[in-house]
């Protein structure tokens, strides 16, 4: 009968309080070839079970939550010594000291990091599970890891940026692109440090895309603003004034139909978007006074912005009447998706809290909104600085007289 073994730094739910939350787990040894394992997240720990199967492999797996805060019931509540019990039972168990079934997939890889981040209560759980089901899973998630390699990698990265005319929607989909390459990374390279796979060189050595997170400050201002939409010809007209309006990016406002404005509220309901969250755009007065004279004498179900000769604006469509405008009204550079900055700038400088802005352009928080237009709003850093700096009880040496001769 093994012996059961005894560790300070984990045998107890007080002496594990004390480690840091980790992703990789605290490892003891309580059989050749067996070591238990405790993950620790922000909200509970996991016990964990890695295997030597021979020839260099191992397998790791969890056997139940630890009792840091309810009492071990021995079934899915375990303390040290219960784990090491299931541990060996496990082991016992198993027929042949043969590799899991099935090689590891990356979908597999996914869950088991997403498990980790669940445990740890991260707040980008939900952002990256609808990044990888939408970039990820479709492309790669029934391929194992081990099949894995740099030009594969490197391929499906370049699909998910594209192609494009438009410089600002290149880079913006190359900035995307590199996000999703973050989680993928992520989770190969967790399922690495647990001795699932052998080797990290294939999404190591992809690179991602370079220079494409620096924000892009260009927005019109209100007199070219004017010009732009007194150049702008009939149905595209009313394109830019639908941007301009509500912030939304040309994708959505060529998916907007007329019940989607609420005349009530004065909003703009967005469906369909890239983050796959749906949204009320709140609009201005003028914006409002605009949708009900687009919308008026239309079904619900029409599309509210349709090109002159009534069919529905395509992909790319914006391009060349963005150009044609823009040249008329004496305007340099600018593509379509800069009518999305210029609306979020005005609204900044005009007083709108960051949060509310981030909203109306379905930003998941305010980081991006922060990045992009912060420098725009003049109070935001100095209230910022004074929330949340600190004081030192310092007097005033206004007052103090000196007594040196």
């Amino acid at each position: 009968m093994s012996k059961t073994v005894r560790e300070r730094t984990m045998d107890s739910a007080a002496a594990r309080a004390k480690l840091k939350a980790s992703g990789k787990p605290y490892w003891r040894c309580i059989d050749p070839g067996m070591h238990l394992g405790y993950r620790k997240g922000l909200s509970g720990g996991k016990w964990v079970l890695r295997r030597y199967l021979g020839d260099e492999k191992y397998i790791v797996e969890t056997i139940g939550a630890a009792d840091d805060h309810s009492p071990a019931d021995g079934d899915t509540v375990l303390d040290f010594f219960q784990a090491q019990r299931r541990a060996r039972d496990i082991t016992a168990k198993a027929k042949t000291p043969a590799s899991p079934q099935g090689p590891l997939t990356v979908e597999a890889a996914l869950d088991a990091y997403f498990e980790r981040l669940e445990h740890e209560g991260s707040k980008s759980l939900a952002d990256a599970r609808g990044r990888a089901k939408l970039h990820i899973l479709p492309k790669l998630g029934n391929i194992s890891v081990t099949d894995l390699t740099r030009d594969r990698l490197s391929k499906w990265l370049t699909g998910l940026a594209g192609k494009h005319d438009d410089d600002d929607v290149i880079r913006g989909r190359r900035a995307s692109a590199n996000r999703v390459l973050t989680i993928l990374r992520a989770a190969l390279n967790q399922a690495f440090r647990d001795s699932k796979i052998n080797t990290d060189v294939a999404w190591r050595t992809v690179k991602p895309f370079r220079e494409v997170d620096a924000p892009r400050l260009r927005y019109f201002t209100k007199d070219e603003v004017r010009r732009l939409i007194n150049a702008a010809q009939g149905d595209f007209r009313n394109l830019v004034k639908a941007a301009l309006f509500t912030g939304c990016k040309y994708g959505e406002l060529t998916r907007l139909r007329s019940g989607d404005f609420n005349p009530d509220s004065g909003t703009v309901f967005v469906g369909q978007s890239k983050s796959g969250k749906a949204r009320h755009v709140v609009l201005t007065d003028e914006g409002r006074r605009f949708f009900e004279t687009l919308v008026a004498g239309q079904p619900s179900n029409a599309l509210m912005l349709i090109r002159a000769d009534g069919a529905a604006w395509g992909a790319s469509q914006q391009i060349r009447p963005m150009v044609d405008a823009r040249q008329a009204a004496s305007i340099d550079d600018g593509s379509f998706h800069i009518l999305r900055h210029t609306a979020a700038s005005h609204l900044v400088m005009s007083g709108v809290p960051l949060n509310v802005v981030a909203h109306n352009l379905g930003h998941a928080d305010t980081r991006m909104t922060e990045k992009h237009y912060a420098h725009l709003a003049p109070s935001y850093v100095a209230e910022t600085i004074r929330k949340f700096a600190p004081t030192f009880g310092t007097t005033d040496d206004s007052n103090i007289v000196s007594i040196r001769g």
